[in-house]
Order: structure tokens, then sequence, then C-alpha cells
């Protein structure tokens, strides 16, 4: 294994080198809370009717309990009637979610993740590192085999391209699929860990709107909304 000094972007064939300066999900109201609130009311109110049609007429009741039971009567409907009103917010924002989510079908998003496809023997991830440091690159295929490693002397920076041809250590060309980079760094002087982010691109061929908040499929991995970067045509 060797160490070689890099220009943005970063590439795993041994001719190019580089170095440069890379659920939220929406809640719902408890229907038990709910219920118990609506119980609650329900009870006060056949509480107070009771209390008017039993009292004493020599010895009503007094003006001032019977406005605070009034006001906590009002207070008890209004809760109720806000319970309904964040009920149907949450339904907004869950349809103003799923129509944001479609119109990103088709279109090229960054996202952070470390898995992403190999296609006519190319892959690219963004590195995202902090401090000038001596990164190692690892990339695995589907079942966890190491199929490429390297060092590589990289400049501090976000959004540094790292792209592998699909070739192993030995020169073998591994075969489109699946590949999943990992990176590890450490600060060149000090030897510290450095910690290195990774994100991948890829096209977003689906949504799925039967969850929540909805799934984009990116590269045969699901991501949500939130989780997105930066969007392409």
């Amino acid at each position: 294994m060797t160490t070689t000094s890099v220009t943005s972007p970063i590439t795993s064939t041994p001719t190019s080198t580089s170095s440069s300066s890379s659920s939220s999900s929406s809640g719902s109201l408890s229907s038990s809370t709910g219920s118990t609130l609506a119980g609650n009311f329900q009870t006060f109110l056949t509480l107070l009717t009771t209390q008017l049609q039993n009292q004493n007429p020599l010895d009503p009741l007094d003006t001032n309990q019977f406005t605070q039971q009034l006001v906590q009567f009002a207070g008890v409907e209004q809760q109720l009637k806000t319970n309904d009103e964040l009920s149907s917010l949450v339904s907004l924002q869950q349809t103003a979610q799923s129509t944001q989510a479609l119109g990103f079908v088709g279109k090229t998003a960054t996202v952070d993740g470390s898995t992403t496809a190999l296609t006519s023997g190319t892959a690219t991830w963004n590195l995202g590192v902090p401090t000038n440091s001596q990164v190692n690159i690892s990339i695995t295929n589907s079942t966890g085999q190491t199929v490429y490693s390297n060092n590589y002397s990289v400049q501090a920076g976000s959004n540094q391209a790292f792209t592998w041809d699909g070739k192993g250590n030995d020169g073998t060309q591994w075969p489109d699929g699946k590949y999943t980079l990992t990176a590890t760094a450490a600060d060149p002087t000090t030897g510290n860990s450095v910690a290195v982010s990774t994100q991948i691109k890829g096209v977003v061929s689906s949504v799925d709107l039967t969850q929540s908040p909805p799934l984009l499929s990116i590269n045969g991995q699901t991501y949500t909304v939130s989780q997105i970067k930066s969007i392409t045509s």
C-alpha cells in the first residue's frame, strides 16, 4: 500500500491524484389523549348540568363559583378545538412533504451516505475533511469484501470528489453494483483522528409515499427529504 499526494478531485486511478479545498419526521396527535380530553369534557358538562338541576333554590350556587366553572368549561372546549386544528396542520404538513418528494423524481440528489453504485466502471463519493489529513480509503462490495484500499494526503475542504474506477489493488476490474466507502483520517503532525464525512450522489428513481416521512430511492438505498443536501437537474 502506498501514500500519494492528492489534488481535487480525488481519484483511485494511479495516474491521477488529488487534494483541494463533502427521521424530520412529522409528528401526530395522540388519539388516546384526544379521547381522554373529550371524555373529561363530557363528564364536566354532565356534572355541571346535574349540579344546576339539583341545587337548593333557597341556596343557589355562588356566582363566583359558577363563573369559574364556566371558564373551565370554555377552556376544555377550546383545548379540544386546538387539538383538531393541530391534527389538520399535521395532515397538511404530510401532504406538503409528499408533494415535495414527488418533485425530486428524476433529479440528481446529493445525500449523506457511504454506499453508491459502480456504473460502467465509475463510482463517486464526496468527502468532507476539516483539516489537512492523511486519509485511508477502503471500499467494500455488497458482501463486505474489501476490494480496494489506499492512503491519500488530503487538504482540508468539503465536497471533495473521490472517484473509483472499479479496479482492485491487484488490477482486477470489479463488476457494476453497490459499493461502500469507509474513510478514516489522521492529522499527519499529531496523529490525532480526524472525522471524515461522506456523501453520495444519484438519481432519485422513485418515492415511497406509504411511509411517513416519504422515502426517496437513490442507487437502491432509501433516504428522507431531510437527508438531501442538494438537488441538480
